[in-house]
C-alpha cells in the first residue's frame, strides 16, 4: 500500500514504524531532514519530485548477500525509467544516472536477525519534474529535463512498485545470476577509464570492470592489477 503524507523529517525514519509492512511505500511531499549516502542531505522541490521509502522484509537473505537487494532496487528503477523512454545507468553503488547526471539517490538501511536481514527501508529520491536546481548540486537532472516533457508522479511511483515486485521476486527465488548480470550491464562507466579519488584525496585513473556479488567495485589499474573496493574506500570524481 502507498501511504501519502504531506510532510515528515525523513521517510526512512517514518518507515521504521512497525505498522508499515513488507511492500508498503511511505511517500512524503516534503522532508525536513532527508538523508542521502555518505551523510549528505537530500533536498527536493515540493510537488515536483518523488521522495519515498519502500519497506521490505527480506528474511531469506543472508547478511553477506545484502548487496543483491541493492542491485534489485537499482535495476527496478532503471526498468521503470525505460518504461518512460529514459535510458539510465547505475553509478556504483546505487545512484541512477541519465547521461552524466544524477537522476536518483538511494539510501538503504537494514536491520538484522541473526545471520539474515530482518527489515530494510529503501529511501528513494527521484527528480521527476523539477528543472531548476540548487547551483551547489554538482550534476542533477530530472525525468522532465531528460525527456523534454512532464510526468505524472503517481504513475511513475506505481510503475516502480510493479518493477520492484518483479525484481524482488527474482531475488526471492534465487535468480541471482540474472540480477548480477543485469546490474553489471547497466553500470555507469563500465569498461571506461575513469578518475577516482581515495579518501585521503589522492586521485587515480582506472577502468571499471564490474562489481563483486558482495558489492566491491572492480577496477583495472594501469599496472594491470585488478583491485576491488568497498563503499567509502574510493569515490568517483564527478564530471563538472
Amino acid at each position: 500500500m502507498i501511504y501519502r503524507i504531506p510532510e515528515t523529517t525523513s521517510t526512512n525514519d517514518d518507515a521504521r514504524d512497525p505498522k508499515y509492512r513488507h511492500g508498503d511505500i511511505v511517500w512524503a511531499e516534503r522532508q525536513t531532514a532527508g538523508r542521502g549516502q555518505r551523510g549528505h542531505t537530500w533536498t527536493s522541490a515540493e510537488g515536483e519530485n518523488l521522495t519515498f521509502t519502500l519497506v521490505l522484509e527480506p528474511r531469506f537473505l543472508p547478511v553477506g548477500e545484502q548487496f543483491l537487494l541493492s542491485e534489485a532496487v537499482a535495476l527496478a528503477l532503471t526498468d521503470t525509467f525505460a518504461q518512460f523512454g529514459i535510458e539510465t545507468r547505475i553509478k556504483w553503488t546505487n545512484d541512477i544516472y541519465a547521461g552524466d547526471r544524477k537522476l536518483v539517490g538511494i539510501l538503504i538501511e537494514h536491520s538484522y536477525s541473526g545471520p539474515t536481514l530482518a527489515r530494510t527501508v529503501v529511501g528513494i529520491g527521484i527528480n521527476v519534474n523539477q528543472t531548476e536546481f540548487d547551483p551547489a548540486l554538482p550534476n542533477p537532472v530530472s525525468m522532465a529535463a531528460a525527456a523534454g516533457r512532464t510526468f505524472d508522479r503517481g504513475e511513475v511511483l506505481e510503475a516502480f512498485r510493479e518493477r520492484i515486485e518483479a525484481r524482488y521476486a527474482q531475488l526471492e527465488r534465487g535468480d541471482t545470476e540474472t540480477l548480477q548480470c543485469d546490474y553489471r550491464e547497466r553500470m555507469y562507466g563500465l569498461g571506461e577509464r575513469r578518475t577516482f579519488r581515495y579518501p585521503d584525496g589522492t586521485p587515480v585513473e582506472a577502468v571499471i570492470e564490474g562489481v563483486r556479488p558482495s558489492g566491491e567495485l572492480l577496477l583495472r589499474h594501469d599496472d594491470g592489477t585488478l583491485r576491488e573496493y568497498l563503499f567509502k574506500e574510493i569515490n568517483f570524481v564527478l564530471n563538472s
